[in-house]
This record gives C-alpha cells, sequence and structure tokens, in this order.
C-alpha cells in the first residue's frame, strides 16, 4: 500500500472528535480534520495492521479498487501509534437506503475480500454492511482495521453478523418478496435469523443450504438467549479446516450471486414507457437539464425523484461531475442501477421517501447520519417531484420548496399542474383538496427564498421547468 506522505500533513495537531459510528472498533477511531479522512490506530491495532501489509493484501485490493485509498499521514495524534488518510467517498450511504443490487455487490465484494484474504492467511474480523460505501455503483471496502492475521482451525466469527446484514435482508426480497430497507432502518445490526426463519416458505427448510445459514443460526441464537452455556461453549470450541472455511465462503457466495428481488408491480418502474408527454416534450426537457448542467457544472448532483435516472444522465453527460439519485421506488431504482452500469455513470441510486427520510441513528443518533446532514450537494434537481409530495402526501407547497431550496444552492425544479394527466391519477380518491396548489403560487413561494434565473413550460399540460439560486 502507498505509504507516501501527503503534501499537507503535519507533524502535530489538535485532536478532532471521533466520528460518532468509529466507537464500535477499540483499535482504530475514525476522525475528520480539516476536509480529510483520517484513522488513528493504538499500537495493537498498528502492529495488526503491518502483519497484514506484510502479506501483499492491501496493495492488491487497492491496486483493484475493491478498498479505499489510504496513504499513511505523520499528522501526530495523541494515544495514536499509526495515522493513515482514506480518501473521500463522494456521498456516504446507507444498507437500509440501498435497492436489492447494490446490497448484492456489497454483499459479494465483502466475500471476495474475504476469500482472497484467506488465501493470504488474513481474515477480517467483523461483516458489517456499513463497512462498505460505493463509488456510482462499485462497492468499495472502507475499514482497514477490519482485518487481522488469520487463527489456524478459526470458525467464521462474523458469520452471524455477515447473515443480519447481508444474506438475511436479500433473501427476505428473493424468497419472501418484503422489502428488506424498513427493516434494517429499524434495526441497525440487522435482520435476525429467528426473524426470517419463520417468515420462509416451508420447502426451504429441508435446503442444507437454509439450514446452514438461517436454521441453524436461529436456533443458536435461541438457545444463547435461554443460557444454555454447554451448547453455546461447544460452539465457540469449534474448529473449522482452512479449506472448509473457503469452502463455505464459496458455496455463501455462489448462492447470493443467483439471488434476484421477487418481481414486483412499483407504480413508477415502467415510467418511461407508460408516461403522458410526447418525445418533442422529452427532448424540451432533456435539453433544460443538458443547459442547466452545463451553466453551473456540480461537481455533486442531488436528484430527488430520479425514477430511472434518465434526466441524470443526461445532466453527467452535460457537465455534472457525479450525482446521487433518489427515488421511493426500488423498481424504478433497479433501472437506474442497470443504467449507470451500463453506461458507467458516475452515479448512485439509493431509497429515499422525501416525506420520511432517513433520520439520524444509532448511538446518540448520531452513528448514522439523517439524510439532510450529508451534503452538500452543489445542485439538486426535482423533476416530477413537487407534485409528489404537495398532492401525494399533503405536504404544505411553500414547505416543500423550503426543503428544495435548502438541499443545494442552485436547482432546477419542475412544477406539475392539476391538469395533468398524472395530477389527476393522484387525485383521483382524495379530490382536489388543495386550492393552493397553482403555478402561481408555487412561483410566488420560490421567490421569496431563491431567485429564479429562468422558466421554460415543456409539455401542452403546463408542465414547467425552473432554474433558481439561492
Amino acid at each position: 500500500m502507498e505509504t507516501t506522505r501527503a503534501a499537507n500533513d503535519v507533524t502535530a495537531a489538535p485532536v478532532p472528535r471521533p466520528h460518532p459510528g468509529s466507537y464500535r472498533d477499540p483499535d482504530a477511531r475514525v476522525f475528520a480534520y480539516e476536509g480529510r479522512v483520517l484513522r488513528a490506530f493504538n499500537a495493537e491495532g498498528a502492529a495488526r495492521l503491518d502483519a497484514v501489509r506484510r502479506t501483499g493484501l492491501l496493495d492488491r485490493l487497492e491496486a483493484q479498487g475493491r478498498i479505499v485509498r489510504t496513504t499513511e499521514s505523520t499528522l501526530a495524534m495523541a494515544g495514536a501509534a499509526r495515522v493513515v488518510e482514506h480518501e473521500r467517498i463522494p456521498f456516504v450511504s446507507y444498507p437500509y437506503e440501498w435497492p436489492f443490487t447494490l446490497l448484492k455487490r456489497a454483499a459479494l465484494l465483502h466475500l471476495d475480500i474475504q476469500l482472497d484474504a484467506l488465501a493470504a492467511g488474513v481474515v477480517l474480523a467483523d461483516a458489517t454492511a456499513y463497512n462498505v460505501q460505493f463509488r456510482g455503483v462499485d462497492p468499495v471496502f472502507i475499514d482497514l482495521g477490519a482485518f487481522r492475521p488469520y487463527r489456524e482451525g478459526e470458525l467464521w466469527g462474523a458469520h452471524r453478523p455477515f447473515c443480519d446484514q447481508f444474506l438475511n435482508p436479500l433473501l427476505l426480497a428473493s424468497e419472501v418478496g418484503i422489502d428488506f430497507q424498513p427493516l434494517l432502518r429499524g434495526n441497525l445490526e440487522g435482520i435476525a435469523a429467528t426473524t426470517l426463519a419463520p417468515l420462509l416458505p416451508r420447502r426451504r427448510w429441508l435446503s442444507p443450504r437454509f439450514a446452514m445459514h438461517v436454521l441453524l443460526p436461529a436456533k443458536a441464537e435461541a438457545m444463547a438467549r435461554q443460557r444454555e452455556a454447554a451448547s453455546v461453549e461447544r460452539i465457540r470450541q469449534a474448529k473449522l479446516p482452512r479449506e472448509g472455511y473457503a469452502g463455505m465462503l464459496g458455496q455463501l457466495r455462489k448462492w447470493i450471486a443467483a439471488l434476484e428481488p421477487r418481481e414486483a408491480l412499483t407504480p413508477w418502474a415502467d415510467y418511461a414507457a407508460k408516461r403522458t408527454y410526447a418525445e418533442a416534450e422529452i427532448a424540451s426537457k432533456q435539453r433544460v437539464v443538458q443547459e442547466f448542467a452545463r451553466r453551473y457544472r456540480p461537481a455533486m448532483l442531488w436528484d430527488i425523484g430520479c425514477n430511472d435516472a434518465e434526466f441524470t444522465a443526461a445532466a453527467l453527460g452535460a457537465g455534472a461531475g457525479s450525482a446521487v439519485g433518489f427515488d421511493a421506488d426500488l423498481g424504478a431504482l433497479e433501472r437506474a442501477i442497470q443504467r449507470a452500469t451500463h453506461e458507467k455513470l458516475p452515479l448512485l441510486p439509493l431509497r429515499l421517501d422525501a416525506a420520511d427520510p432517513s433520520p439520524g441513528m444509532g448511538w446518540r443518533n448520531r452513528e448514522r447520519a439523517a439524510w439532510s446532514e450529508r451534503g452538500p450537494a452543489d445542485a439538486v434537481m426535482a423533476l416530477a417531484f413537487v407534485h409528489h409530495l404537495a398532492l401525494g402526501r399533503n405536504v404544505p407547497l411553500e414547505e416543500v420548496v423550503d426543503l428544495l431550496v435548502a438541499t443545494a444552492p442552485r436547482g432546477l425544479v419542475e412544477f406539475v399542474p392539476k391538469d395533468d394527466p398524472t395530477s389527476r391519477r393522484m387525485l383521483a380518491l382524495k379530490g382536489d383538496i388543495f386550492p393552493g396548489y397553482t403555478a402561481e403560487a408555487f412561483e410566488r413561494h420560490l421567490a421569496a427564498r431563491a431567485r429564479i434565473v429562468r422558466s421554460e413550460r415543456v409539455s401542452a399540460t403546463g408542465r414547467t421547468l425552473y432554474v433558481i439560486e439561492r
């Protein structure tokens, strides 16, 4: 691994506060310092890191882009035997925001690293999904403190966390057809085997792999709860040859690689095929998006309500550096992931219900940051989004405008009038109870909070795009 000193390193500095989520590792803490991401190891952690480095594993993984790029730092921190600096990930996301494909890719990355590590005489000490982040739709492992030398005959001590945070959520979606994101958001430790097992089809109870990775862990968890000390001790004292360890990881990888989510009829997954405006109107919208991206060239663009990322891709092609696409519809997000993969876009599609976004969670509500705290974005797009909150979720129009203006210093937002077919469908059951939802009111709310640089009508039904600056 690269060990050259960064140009702006210093030899001493005040000790910053550690990241709220790094308390779980007693030997290495993560710090944000002057826009840099640092990891400080104590003596034991530094010795373990050195032992792993000598195998050459970390050099290979970094060269392959599978672990975060890291340089040695000469920054002195009290109590730290070693300080390293990591590359900054463009946007920090969490497993309860990932669509099925992203969680699956994260799981496969973890297992691939485990297999390569085991061949080098190294293992990962834990298997939390929070050790994975994304560059676009490509996963990257971020925790150097998780690597340690392998001990001959040891069991995979992180089997249960891996299943709780990777395997069980994927099985919940593929076998039962239940979205895992709300359950992961409700429990940062993951979905326990005792939760999943009763939901599985009975035929799965006869499968050896379900027995090994779901049913037996559920039984072991039940024993632990009942404090059957002798049974738990027998498990703790068990031995597993390295070949058996690698074989179990390989079989688990093959299983997860074949998993797919159940087909679900989601409201907007086929939006591009069923939308109600003409090709010329779509072309007008594409043009305005491209002009917006060329004008501002945002390094980080947030597209709220990105759907399948058709217009996000247009912005990226016209000058945006990278983008995060947010949508509540998992089917649409899967299409966005396909687009990002095939077109090699620097785009990360994530699940977001803007009326119920990810809050601050975990220890003291700061271990996992709230969605609104993970900026800043240089620009925001919100196309075909405002009416979903204002008409679909009864959020006051001025508060929707507040959200968009607060998100980034510049934006491209769309107003969809009540006469539009999409709006009429949304009002069909509840009726028109929104007298304040008008284009005039929308412009008034915008003008009170930002400068309207320009506006352009892009559909026969009155859909209008507004370029705004805070």
